[in-house]
């Protein structure tokens, strides 16, 4: 468990909190490259560590993400037009650039020095893997650009969407580094025991740190002559890369895959959360039938989403439309979405989680692991060092895998084809 001054300081992200500061200093995806189709349309509101933000492409298909507010009167450039590269402001017509400059100001003189000296927040952006990633921090201190492997393949090899989370970010990213729930909360049929997870709900756990982050391991048990074993990464600061190379039945391989999450805070009660999947074979591309099964198995098809958001239909406020018949006789919660089942316990929790009270065991290493790597780089930041994992060269190379190893096998030997990045 944490301390509650342990906790304070990791799940308050605003600006000036020592989490916030941490985060800051790394890039992070701020909106999906979709919600942005077309030069000069419409902004797009985005919220980010507690500050809100607006995201535009302007005439040259450049993304600025600038201050939600116009530095005049604060009105909302929300409602700007986006327009000869650049946001204007519908209130005094004041205009600016993707950099925050000030390149028009209708509403004075000619003669008036304000346009020079008149600028607005804006962050430095990047388009990779489907999104646009964007950097908070200090300008002097920008790191280089991200280099995941899932962002090096080709866009028919991959496919990334985002949800909205109602709590804090802390207990979604615990959720995902968590490996034993998945024999419980995402048993998704009943006394089946070509589940492979569901054959031993007691993984053991091994946790190695690297320079990103860590590198787990779960085992479980998958016959009396065979091991099933999962090889996971923890990137910081919130970052999971999962192996789903073995199908869930009878350990046939179902697609060439490999997924993971960004558990980005929006602000202290509510998460934006980056879900990616790819290829890891560059003779099998994804085809829409396969895209449509990963969303809907997870919840997160178009079916499952509140029109025109990110939003589910099955959330708190309708208890994620359980169906106690379902959980008696089908699945083991009742709620159809593995990610939907994930919402439910986590934001189930209330917003803020008080870690005091909790009772740790052995299959919660990982957690404990990635709060005393976060709790330290945090304590680097604030003493003016860097947090780790900032190097490209970390985390390149590095891929997730899964399989099925005769017991008294080495599984880094029978995975060293699997786990080494090939984009």
């Amino acid at each position: 468990m944490l301390k509650r001054e342990q906790n304070e300081r990791l799940v308050r992200v605003g600006a000036g909190t020592p989490a916030g500061n941490l985060f800051r200093r790394y890039w992070q995806p701020a909106l999906l490259s979709e919600e942005l189709p077309e030069k000069d349309g419409a902004p797009q509101r985005v919220r980010m560590f507690g500050e809100d933000l607006v995201a535009f492409r302007d005439s040259n298909g450049r993304v600025g993400l600038v201050d939600a507010y116009c530095p005049h009167r604060r009105a909302p450039l929300f409602f700007g037009r986006n327009e000869e590269c650049g946001l204007r402001c519908v209130y005094h017509g004041w205009k600016f650039d993707a950099d925050g400059h000030c390149v028009d100001l209708p509403s004075e003189p000619e003669t008036s020095p304000m346009k020079s000296r008149v600028t607005i927040k804006a962050y430095p952006t990047f388009e990779a893997g489907g999104m646009v990633w964007a950097y908070l921090g200090p300008s002097d201190k920008m790191p280089a650009k991200p280099d995941y492997e899932w962002m090096r393949v080709p866009a028919t090899h991959r496919h990334v969407t985002k949800t909205f989370e109602d709590c804090n970010y802390l207990q979604a990213l615990e959720g995902g580094l968590d490996t034993a729930h998945s024999s419980f909360l995402h048993n998704l049929r009943l006394g089946d025991n070509r589940l492979l997870r569901n054959r031993d709900g007691a993984p053991r756990i091994d946790v190695e740190t690297t320079e990103y982050g860590y590198t787990y391991i779960s085992t479980r048990k998958a016959s009396e002559q065979d091991a099933y074993v999962r090889v996971y990464h923890y990137v910081m600061p919130f970052q999971q890369m999962r192996g789903n190379v073995t199908a869930r039945v009878g350990g046939r391989a179902e697609f060439p895959r490999l997924d993971g999450h960004l558990w980005v805070p929006v602000d202290d009660e509510h998460t934006c959360v980056y879900n990616w999947a790819y290829s890891y074979d560059r003779s099998t591309p994804f085809t829409p039938d396969f895209i449509r099964f990963i969303d809907a198995d997870y919840g997160r098809g178009e079916e499952d989403l509140i029109p025109g958001t990110y939003r589910l239909k099955r959330n708190l406020a309708n208890d994620y439309m359980i169906d106690r018949v379902m959980q008696k006789t089908v699945n083991s919660t009742g709620i159809v979405g593995v990610n939907t089942q994930d919402f439910a316990v986590q934001e189930g929790m209330g917003p803020i989680v008080d870690r005091s009270l909790e009772n740790l065991g052995t299959s919660d290493r990982p957690i404990v692991t990635m709060r005393r790597l976060l709790l330290e780089a945090v304590d680097a930041v604030e003493r003016g060092g860097d947090p780790p994992a900032l190097d490209p060269k970390s985390h390149r190379a590095i891929r997730a895998h899964d399989g099925v190893v005769p017991k008294g096998d080495n599984w880094r030997d029978a995975f060293a084809a699997g786990l080494a990045a090939k984009w």
